[in-house]
């Protein structure tokens, strides 16, 4: 396939190279690798993140870059930005268990005034917004792999629902304001991501395990480790949201990789890649923590011409090299 024929394909112009594209949560993990990958393709990107979450140093290697300029912003306040604008791709937010566990209100506010805000701007200039959700949309799954069209399972009142129902409240309001304004939306219902930049402190599996394995500490499992996961690394996501981004999806679309495992497979991995001769321990389970979790990916396929790449071996090894350097 020609790039030009690919192009069409995707509904994307010749010129797509000159857009100035708006990204919230660009200091956070996923947000950081997504300002990367616009610049790779040679758009002109304005950061925003009050770092509540996120951390400069996510960023600071683009400091230099000419296409670049970081704002410390709260996008939970109102947004006002001079010059064209063709794309808002809003990211922020606590994403990790232990940060909107710890930061519930900051969380709910942003999945709610933060989207409404993004989406303002997105109209005022025309331009098309695409809101990162969650598989968390799904709760505990009654449904399995878990498919778009699946309504799914969550707790309203649980702990973790001030995550869940941020980024359900996010996933109607965009749908109100493409139905309300015709604002060209997108819809990303992320599952689990791993790779460089994550925190070891985070609370999410891969860097709670690969901290525990390095340091040479028993590994937590929590429950008996037969719940599932599915991990994909973070250059797939990306590479799944750009090209969301520029597509006419206007419905929530997954974006993880199929391959599930348990979890206590999973700490296994961890050990052998790692060489730890860290034990494994188990606590009790979470309130609310998914026991099955896997992504349909064939609307992403179909639509996208996109699925994860990158082996899991191979990712955890960059993985791996990153917490080493810390």
């Amino acid at each position: 396939m020609c790039e030009t024929t690919q192009l069409i394909e995707w509904g994307i112009s010749e010129d797509s190279h000159t857009l100035r594209i708006i990204v919230s949560g660009a200091a956070g993990f996923v947000g950081s690798h997504m300002c990367d990958r616009l610049l790779a393709e040679g758009h002109t990107v304005v950061g925003l993140d009050n770092l509540l979450t996120g951390a400069e140093r996510n960023v600071a290697h683009m400091a230099g870059h000419p296409a670049f300029r970081f704002i410390r912003q709260d996008v939970t306040r109102p947004v006002e930005l001079d010059g064209v604008i063709d794309a808002v791709v809003h990211m922020a937010s606590p994403a990790s268990p232990r940060d909107y566990l710890e930061h519930p209100i900051e969380t709910l506010d942003v999945g709610s005034a933060g989207t409404r805000n993004m989406l303002e701007l997105a109209r005022a200039h025309q331009a098309r917004f695409l809101v990162t959700s969650t598989s968390e949309c799904y709760g505990d799954p009654t449904e399995h792999p878990q498919v778009e069209t699946y309504w799914g399972n969550v707790n309203p009142v649980g702990p973790r629902s001030c995550y869940d129902e941020s980024k359900r409240f996010a996933e109607a309001l965009t749908m109100a304001y493409h139905r309300t304004h015709g604002v060209e939306t997108n819809i990303a219902r992320i599952f689990n991501t791993y790779g460089p930049r994550m925190k070891l402190n985070d609370g999410r599996v891969v860097p709670a395990f690969l901290d525990q394995a390095l340091r040479g500490e028993p590994i937590t499992v929590f429950g008996d480790g037969s719940q599932t996961r599915s991990f994909c690394y973070v250059s797939d996501l990306v590479d799944g949201l750009y090209r969301l981004m520029l597509s006419d999806e206007r419905y929530p679309v997954n974006l993880g990789n199929p391959q599930e495992m348990t979890i206590l497979e999973f700490a296994e991995r961890i050990r052998r890649l790692t060489g730890s001769k860290s034990g494994i321990i188990h606590h009790p389970l979470p309130q609310d923590d998914p026991k099955q979790r896997q992504p349909d990916i064939t609307k992403a396929r179909r639509i996208l011409g996109w699925e994860p790449r990158v082996a899991l071996d191979d990712g955890l090894h960059k993985t791996i090299e990153y917490f080493q350097k810390l």
